[in-house]
């Protein structure tokens, strides 16, 4: 019987601020099924786009990249917020639902040549996960697709437009309300 991943989403209303329903994927890491599922699936469609690496931005991006990674035998590229990387970094600006931000990857992360799959726990307004592209872009690297547990619909969610580039792929659609 398979899983019904829904299931083992909570839906938080207010959080961080009010007027956002935050989508949480921590019951899905604490049922093993659930996340051996999740990365199942995310596994297979990395295998279907030739993904030759894999980029996380931090730190839920960390939770379902890395295993997905290590399952495949691929090398992982963190993505994370200014000042969290020891080495030279190149970084990205983006705006999100709910404000704005930035991104940092070591400037030896991807190697020219090398097919990333950018894989985050939720695509929104797509923002974090364009940043991370043009950054393995700008280091040599072509972006495969983007891969997300959740993607969210409605109240002007369009990640995948911001991403139309891409090809994108989500195991759950969400209202945002």
């Amino acid at each position: 019987m398979a899983l019904n991943l829904e299931e083992y989403i909570a839906s938080i209303p207010g959080f961080p601020k009010e007027g956002i329903l935050f989508r949480d994927v921590t019951p899905i890491l604490q049922n093993p099924e659930a996340y051996k599922e999740v990365t199942k699936l995310l596994a297979d469609y990395a295998k279907k786009v030739g993904a030759t690496a894999i980029a996380g931005p931090e730190s839920r991006g960390f939770w379902f990249g890395c295993p997905v990674a290590q399952e495949l035998g691929l090398k992982f590229i963190p993505v994370r917020k200014p000042g969290k990387l020891p080495r030279e970094t190149i970084s990205e600006k983006y705006d999100l639902e709910y404000g704005s931000n930035e991104v940092c990857m070591h400037k030896d992360a991807v190697t020219k040549g090398d097919k990333v799959l950018i894989i985050d726990d939720l695509l929104a307004t797509g923002g974090t996960a364009q940043a991370s592209a043009k950054m393995v872009e700008r280091l040599g690297g072509e972006v495969v697709g983007c891969a997300f547990v959740i993607e969210l619909f409605g109240n002007g969610m369009d990640g995948r437009g911001t991403l139309g580039k891409y090809d994108v792929y989500s195991i759950l659609r969400m209202s945002d309300n």
